[in-house]
């Protein structure tokens, strides 16, 4: 009788990576054998991703991937953590080595399970590394950067309640949006006041009040604009997101907020009390506006071109649809939609050069950085770079048709990517073009530099302060960046 699934036969997953390995064999799947897939899609929704590399790999590659078990050496170092190595990872699985005595566990693990297993591989890099090299420190107060040193000072620290997003008036006044839905006023490092007359807001688990942007010309026409989570007009307990712009009358550091115009809504239908995966950040470009809603935790929407979840949108900056909006002409379409298949982008920047990035979250591991197209799918939720939360198997990153937009970078394990702009302006001028990408969970903001849309490097800037909502450089240059628990906001500044 074949055996399908035996915990207990040792996996040795890298021979064909360059590590020293050693056959172990207790009986392991008949390779001429192949499993039925309805037998193979079974035992992947009751697997344990953790309790089966434990069995299966850890006699030979250490339960923490530290290796030494069967001969081998160990995983966790920088050059077998760069994401180059995500395919020979999985095909080594997915085939075997036989010249080491490592059978093809593509035998009797469906794809997905194979892909869960690299997933956990770079979770335990991830921990190991972490343990080894830390994070980023400073000497003297001076953080030595790969291409900039810098220091970091504290802007503001006391008045903030979950701070979202942070953009400047032409006057100077930093405006910071609080989840809650209040709009705070800051000068001078002090909440100085706050604007009030903003619309109606949901905290609704992660919605709220997110994103603040002033129009590209606000000096000449006043124009601001939100994102927030609207309570529904028949359910005040469920909510979307909608974008609106007005007008700030002021009165010393105290503001009222006029003259409002709705620029994106969505019918009510669309309205739920789910509290994930809201977007929403704005970005200007040439008289359009682009932003990004999640997928609010019903992953097949983000393929529904009739649904406003999962997607990028285009906009002109009045909220008029662009005719040559790709799917303007598509029936049922929502005409607003510049590309889809996304789980929750929670970044987004225009570059110097046009292209349109964005940063989503993946559920357990695989956020990613996109190169946004038109009419392009990023996938979700039909493939992705992740597990599932419950450490079991969800799908596999690559389509054999080729038809789905690949991330240009990846992180593995997740980093809750929220937050995004990109370096600018005369303070590291040595930075100038890269992205500035934070994270929640991973309480981290990330220097990532690409070239033609390919991933060049990456730098930790940040580690452990905070959780990193918003990354916004000021027209100085300086980094400022919105951190929750605690509630505050640094920047980071020249180290000279």
């Amino acid at each position: 009788m074949k055996r399908t699934w035996n915990w207990k036969a040792p996996a040795v997953i890298c021979s064909g990576l360059g590590l020293v390995v050693l056959g172990c064999s207790t009986g392991g799947a008949n390779a001429e054998s192949p499993a039925p897939e309805s037998m193979k899609m079974m035992a992947q929704s009751r697997v344990n991703v953790t309790n089966l590399y434990n069995d299966t790999c850890g006699k030979c590659h250490g339960v923490n991937g530290q290796g030494g078990g069967g001969g081998t050496k160990s995983l966790n170092t920088k050059d077998k953590f760069d994401q180059k190595w995500d395919r020979p990872f999985f095909d080594v699985i997915k085939k075997g080595v036989p010249d080491f005595g490592m059978e093809a566990y593509g035998e009797t693990m469906s794809d997905e399970v194979i892909w869960a297993m690299v997933v956990h591989i770079r979770e335990l890099q991830a921990k190991a590394l972490r343990a080894e090299f830390g994070g980023p420190q400073a000497e003297n107060g001076v953080y030595k950067g790969t291409r900039a040193d810098y220091r970091i000072e504290t802007v503001v620290d006391s008045g903030l309640k979950t701070p979202w997003a942070i953009d400047w008036l032409p006057d100077g006044k930093m405006l910071v949006t609080n989840r809650p839905g209040t709009l705070s006023v800051v000068v001078g490092g002090k909440v100085v006041g706050s604007v009030t007359g903003i619309p109606k807001v949901i905290e609704l688990g992660q919605g709220g009040l997110m994103e603040v942007a002033a129009h590209p010309n606000y000096k000449d026409n006043g124009w601001l604009y939100l994102s927030y989570t609207e309570p529904g007009k028949e359910n005040s307990g469920a909510g979307f997101t909608k974008v609106v712009r007005g007008k700030l009358r002021w009165n010393g550091n105290n503001a009222q907020w006029h003259s409002q115009e709705t620029i994106w809504e969505v019918a009510q239908d669309n309205y739920t009390g789910s509290g994930v995966h809201f977007g929403c950040r704005l970005v200007f470009d040439k008289g359009y506006l682009y932003f990004g809603t999640g997928e609010r935790g019903n992953g097949n929407r983000a393929q529904d071109l009739t649904r406003p979840n999962g997607k990028i949108h285009r906009v002109f900056d009045d909220g008029r649809i662009p005719t040559d909006n790709p799917f303007v002409n598509t029936d049922g379409a929502l005409k607003s939609v510049w590309s889809y298949g996304h789980r929750n982008p929670q970044g987004l920047v225009m570059d110097a050069n046009g292209g349109l990035w964005d940063t989503e979250h993946g559920p357990r591991g695989g956020d990613e950085v996109n190169l946004i197209k038109k009419g392009a799918n990023y996938g979700w939720p039909n493939f992705a770079w992740s597990i599932n939360y419950n450490d079991s198997p969800l799908n596999v990153p690559w389509d054999p048709s080729g038809k789905i937009s690949q991330p240009a970078f990846r992180w593995l394990p997740s980093i809750g990517a929220c937050g995004l702009d990109l370096a600018r302006g005369a303070a590291f001028p040595a930075w100038n073009g890269d992205l500035l990408a934070g994270g929640l969970s991973g309480a981290n903001l990330d220097r990532i530099r690409m070239k033609d849309g390919k991933f060049v490097e990456r730098e930790e800037l940040i580690f452990g302060m905070g959780r990193v909502r918003d990354v916004s450089v000021a027209p100085d240059g300086t980094v400022y960046v919105a951190l929750n628990q605690p509630d505050k906001i640094i920047r980071l500044v020249p180290a000279n």
